[in-house]
């Protein structure tokens, strides 16, 4: 669940990028999962622990792969919140490309709005649907607001994030060369 929740944010925040005349480069987004229901936020908080205390060489593989989609592993902000980067190349900004490639079944709607986007989304596989609101501060920096409902287990469960972007730099650090196997 973890991971859909920071793939859906970063989703949302990359479609947002392709979108409007963001700058590309390396951008940082720092997101507050909220889901009301304590064992969940527990959950989640030992979910970001266990990623900080992986084996070196579980999490050596891990950020690799991560790195080939143009993205860093997920860490704890000194807030709480999760941090991540993701390059946007300007070849992503034209061709409107998204920085994380999505697994599953998803369609999204974005309306254009002053100051930013209203987005809505639904995805069959993992079944989620969720809508919220971009807004930028120039084109180096936003906010956004999601509100979430997934189905896992039994029943719906709703989660707020609640996310912050910035332009660190105007250029992504290389991406590492493929393994063969």
């Amino acid at each position: 669940m973890k991971r859909t929740i920071i793939v859906l944010a970063m989703l949302a925040a990359a479609q947002a990028h392709a979108q409007t005349t963001v700058k590309p480069g390396l951008w940082e987004t720092n997101s507050k999962i909220k889901s009301g229901n304590a064992q969940t936020d527990q959950a989640l908080s030992q979910a970001m622990q266990m990623m900080a205390n992986m084996p070196p060489e579980q999490r050596q593989k891990m950020e690799a792969m991560m790195a080939q989609q143009g993205v860093s592993m997920p860490k704890q902000g000194s807030d709480g919140g999760m941090l991540m980067t993701a390059c946007v190349t300007p070849e992503m900004v034209a061709k409107r490309q998204l920085p994380l490639q999505q697994k599953g079944k998803c369609t999204s709607k974005q309306d254009e709005v002053p100051g930013g986007l209203n987005f809505s989304f639904s995805c069959t596989d993992p079944v989620s649907s969720g809508k919220g609101q971009i807004r930028f501060q120039g084109d180096s920096a936003y906010t956004m607001t999601m509100d979430v409902s997934n189905m896992v287990g039994v029943g719906a469960r709703n989660t707020i994030v609640e996310s912050t972007g910035r332009r660190l730099s105007d250029t992504c650090p290389p991406k590492p060369a493929a393994k063969a196997n």
